[in-house]
């Protein structure tokens, strides 16, 4: 029952905005953006007596820092976090309880960065934005207490797609430090197959339909919605892209328990070089991580996934997952049997928590203590 009026509350949401943009009043992620300033006005957020929290800004880029309050006799930990919200919606405030939690729970220094987001701000703004901000925080780790032979990157639904960015770029910069572990909770790590077994089960699925998704990438990407159903069916793929996504992203590839909910193969569409032209930054290693080189992958530190069932994403989770593996890089991997898309923002909602959204943030903070 409490999911059904969590998805229809989302369901009207993001109606309404559409109206608003029809009418010319506003786009639908800035209506939903006013109604979370509200939201919050209303439900003030809660203050964690035991977490310092600072609110600080790098040029135009707002960030919090989360410290335990208690002293420490030793650095600590330090996790840079980047919030989901495919890249439309999604702030500071929306994630303030979690990295409390992850600050309070691993006692470590938490970093989250509130990027610029669509459609006011197209890609690469989101990278450029969270690079900008993690190279800064590097240079002042002093500052904040913080090991700079531990820092964790962290980051669910978009904002895995940036740890899986951030951490495959930070290999091939021998000036930064290393990163010690990557986290990434139902991230999006492609744009070349939308028909992968988690895209035809779940398209439907409540709260992040393909639908959404799509409207979402598009969004950040300024892919115009026309072209939706080609690139669903794969006509944006040259020839050479065809190629990388029968190695890379391969439903072979993927658990046959996986794909028992009448997953049926598709053979893309005809190449549309238009449609190639309009959405290439798709198919970029750093829009697409999954995507990247064997010698890439190979550097990458100890990595925590974790995906759920009723989403479209996992199938990215688990061919990430094997591209890791096969590489040598040693992987922590959970899939939530009952969990769902965006599960984890509900841990604090009292009468809307799920039970599987606090098994996530445990299974983070374990895996951060072992570290």
């Amino acid at each position: 029952m409490q999911l059904r009026i969590l998805h229809c509350a989302f369901q009207l949401m993001i109606n309404f905005g559409k109206i608003c943009e029809k009418l010319g009043i506003c786009s639908v992620p800035k209506f939903v953006h006013v109604l979370l300033f509200f939201y919050f006005l209303l439900i003030p957020i809660k203050k964690d007596p035991k977490v310092v929290v600072k609110n600080l800004c790098f040029g135009t880029i707002p960030m919090r820092v989360y410290q335990p309050k208690a002293a420490s006799t030793s650095l600590r930990k330090g996790i840079i976090f980047f919030h989901g919200g495919g890249l439309v919606i999604g702030s500071l405030d929306d994630y303030n309880s979690l990295c409390c939690y992850l600050s309070r729970e691993t006692d470590s220094v938490v970093l989250s960065i509130g990027y610029h987001l669509a459609p006011e701000h197209r890609h690469p703004s989101v990278l450029n934005d969270c690079m900008a901000a993690f190279i800064h925080f590097l240079r002042t780790l002093e500052t904040y207490g913080v090991d700079p032979f531990h820092i964790i990157l962290c980051g669910d639904s978009s904002g895995g797609t940036v740890t899986a960015t951030i951490c495959q770029t930070v290999v091939t910069q021998p000036d930064l430090p290393k990163i010690r572990a990557q986290i990434m909770i139902y991230p999006y790590l492609q744009g070349f197959n939308f028909q992968l077994p988690s895209h035809q089960q779940y398209k439907n699925v409540l709260f992040l339909t393909r639908d959404l998704a799509i409207f979402c990438i598009f969004q950040y990407f300024d892919i115009p919605l026309s072209w939706k159903t080609a690139i669903l069916n794969g006509a944006h793929l040259s020839p050479e892209m065809r190629k990388k996504c029968e190695e890379m992203i391969n439903a072979d590839n993927i658990p046959k328990r996986f794909k028992e909910r009448g997953y049926q193969p598709m053979s893309p569409s005809p190449f549309n070089e238009e449609v190639y032209m309009e959405s290439k930054q798709l198919l970029s290693t750093i829009s697409s991580p999954l995507t990247a080189d064997d010698d890439i992958i190979a550097q990458l530190p100890q990595t925590l996934l974790v995906s759920c069932e009723f989403d479209i994403l996992w199938d990215d989770t688990l061919l990430y997952k094997k591209r890791l593996e096969d590489q040598g890089v040693p992987v922590n991997w959970h899939h939530i049997e009952d969990g769902f898309h965006g599960v984890l923002l509900t841990f604090d909602k009292k009468y809307f928590c799920f039970p599987y959204s606090l098994k996530i943030l445990n299974i983070i903070v374990h895996f951060i203590k072992n570290l």
